[in-house]
């Protein structure tokens, strides 16, 4: 019987390195409405303001590269207690900053952390959960991102009411809290089996396996027995053949399944969510709302109620429908966001202002794209959140799979840093035109995804490998191709004796 709690309590606490993200945005958005920050940082529009938050994703970009080889050489949990340091180091130099380029430098260095746990928080939870609920543990990430942008949230929205520059300071320092909670936290749980398997430190691989599988940490249960020998001869074929890592990634068989895990990140970018994360200010001034605090505030308990959803039925429904569904919903709520601002907006007569297009004296055409906004943002937790995570550490093998979300996740990173700096521009020139931008955008992933993304759930990740090598056109099955499971026989024929595991 897999021992559930240790699985869930592992994964939930981890999380918290992705949290980290959720925080990070909300540190943004929930100041740049506000008079003290315009103030102090003297009103940074278009460009500028974009400089100052895309500073973060450039700090990512770089920190997802080298999570790769860190979290290779020193493991997974190591690392992401290094990342943490960099985070409060940058929490730090954010909250004193004294001007524009050293709160783009602290944020940098934030970023840093972000880029190194992003990618090693979802490789870690995927590499410990059993395969029938993986999707479920990968996507406490998402979940734990959604928490972090409304905690993070609602500390700005409390200190916006402090009549000085000590409500960003403050707000800014508290970001540190999490990140000392999870380096200190993470010293009492284990290494990923994979990383111990790939290290030979095989005994451990044992232990930390019946740790997470069985009630009574038993090493001889046959499903144990059965993953570890299926991890020792996935070990041992990779050194027959002798991989070489960083060339196999651009093989023929696996640069396909690189790209893919890479699409998918940029996808997730490119469907216009982070638009409403990091500006939804902006737009929904743009949209004629007048309490735009509180109306963004519902938007962030939205994101995190619709993740739960996505936590208990993702391994029921699967990635693909989920994904196919995300894509073509939030096409539909951007293009009508396009089409009444288009219809019902006006050059925006007060100047030097975020949006240069809004809708005055339409309040129905107004409440229609906060419902839209709020639809957008609920589809994406619900579809492409979770998955696009869960997804890049399934469809690559484990001799590559670090590198592989590294660069998947380095690909988030840098579209990241191209919408935090070209969207608020976008916003003052091209105004509602942008929207039909990112729904044609999603129309185009949900081509990608229906041609090129097989399902993956309840495998076990040596058995996703069968899928890219023998399974047949993927857009003939709504839900991928389904390769028979050889994780429970294995268990059988150790339980008869047919296989031996140990002398």
């Amino acid at each position: 019987m897999v021992r559930i709690l240790n699985v869930y309590t592992i994964s939930a606490f981890v999380s918290i390195g992705v949290a980290l993200i959720g925080f990070d945005i909300s540190s943004m958005s929930g100041v740049i409405g506000t008079r003290q920050y315009q103030d102090f940082f003297r009103n940074p529009l278009g460009i500028h303001q974009g400089l100052i938050t895309s500073a973060m994703a450039a700090g990512s970009f770089f920190g997802a590269l080298a999570a790769g080889f860190l979290g290779n050489k020193f493991s997974r949990k190591a690392t992401i207690q290094g990342g943490t340091v960099l985070w409060c180091i940058g929490s730090a130099l954010q909250s004193a900053s004294n001007g524009v380029p050293m709160l783009m430098v602290g944020r940098a260095i934030s970023g840093i952390c972000i880029g190194i746990t992003a990618t090693l928080t979802p490789t870690y939870q995927s590499e410990i959960a059993p395969r029938k609920i993986r999707g479920r543990i990968v996507s406490f990430q998402s979940l734990a991102g959604s928490l972090g942008i409304m905690i993070q949230y609602f500390i700005q929205y409390g200190c916006s009411f402090i009549d000085s520059t000590v409500s960003f300071r403050l707000a800014w320092a508290v970001q540190a809290v999490p990140a000392i909670v999870l380096f200190i936290g993470l010293f009492w749980f284990p290494y990923s089996p994979r990383w111990l398997a790939s290290k030979d430190r095989w005994e451990e691989v044992l232990i930390v396996l019946a740790y997470l599988r069985t009630a009574d940490n038993n090493i001889n249960d046959p499903l144990v027995l059965a993953e570890y020998k299926e991890m020792e001869d996935q070990v041992r074929f990779e050194r027959d053949i002798r991989a070489q890592p960083i060339r196999e990634l651009l093989s023929p068989k696996i640069r396909k399944r690189v790209f893919l895990g890479m699409a998918v990140q940029i996808w997730s970018q490119l469907s216009g969510m982070n638009v409403m994360m990091y500006y939804i200010v902006y737009i929904l001034q743009s949209a004629g709302i007048t309490s735009v605090m509180l109306a963004s505030s519902i938007q962030y308990v939205i994101n995190v109620i619709m993740t739960i959803p996505a936590i208990l039925w993702m391994d029921k429904y699967g990635r693909r429908p989920a994904l196919l569904l995300g894509a073509i919903s939030m096409a539909l709520w951007l293009y009508l966001i396009g089409g009444l601002l288009s219809r019902y907006g006006e050059p925006n007569p007060v100047p030097n202002e975020p949006s240069t297009w809004i809708i005055m004296d339409h309040p129905s055409a107004s409440r229609t794209i906060l419902a839209c906004s709020y639809l957008t943002v609920g589809t994406f937790a619900l579809t492409w959140a979770p998955v696009s995570w869960i997804y890049q550490t399934e469809v690559v093998p484990l001799r590559v799979r670090v590198r592989s979300v590294s660069l998947s996740t380095a690909s988030n990173w840098l579209f990241n840093y191209i919408l935090a700096l070209g969207v608020p521009p976008l916003l003052r020139t091209i105004s509602w035109r942008m929207f039909f931008i990112f729904a044609s955008l999603d129309i185009m992933a949900f081509i990608h995804v229906w041609i090129a993304a097989p399902e993956t759930k309840q495998r076990t990740l040596e058995e996703i490998d069968e899928i890219f090598e023998h399974g047949g056109p993927i857009w003939k099955s709504f839900t991928g191709t389904k390769v028979p499971s050889r994780l429970e026989q294995l268990a059988r024929d150790i339980e008869t004796g047919k296989v031996k595991v140990r002398e």
